[in-house]
């Protein structure tokens, strides 16, 4: 699966959505991950109400299943869960590479129904009946 983070210096999710110079991607498997790539914004990226600087963003994560930012406003975040993203926000700056060690132990392991759901971006979905039958 692949997951962005809003990031100013490319090692840490450090930076607001809106406002991030750099959004990086990385691929994320149970056993590996590896960097996709880091694409960069200019021009003003300061809070001014000026929503259209967010399209470029979510075009640049449109296929990403999770988006990791320090902060992000309530339009950014519309726009983002709108694609299918779910965004998590980090209390405080963390590196990327702390965090991509963190998810890949939750893989290996039984991930979390919200985890399960998001992994499924871009793949059909399917029904299992045997699942179904024990919650009747």
């Amino acid at each position: 699966m692949k997951v962005a983070f809003a990031t100013q210096d490319l090692k840490r999710v450090d930076a607001h959505f809106g406002w991030a110079k750099n959004i990086a991607v990385y691929e994320v498997t149970p056993t590996d991950h590896y960097f996709l790539e880091a694409v960069q914004f200019d021009g003003n990226l300061e809070e001014d109400g000026n929503e259209d600087k967010l399209a470029p963003k979510i075009e640049a994560i449109r296929d990403c299943a999770i988006l990791y930012v320090a902060a992000i406003g309530g339009s950014g975040a519309a726009r983002v869960v709108a694609n299918r993203i779910h965004p998590i926000k980090v209390a405080e700056p963390e590196t990327i590479a702390g965090i991509l060690d963190r998810l890949q132990t939750v893989l290996k392991g039984t991930p979390p129904p919200w985890l399960r759901k998001v992994m499924m971006k871009g793949q059909a979905r399917q029904f299992d009946f045997d699942d179904e039958a024990q919650n009747v």
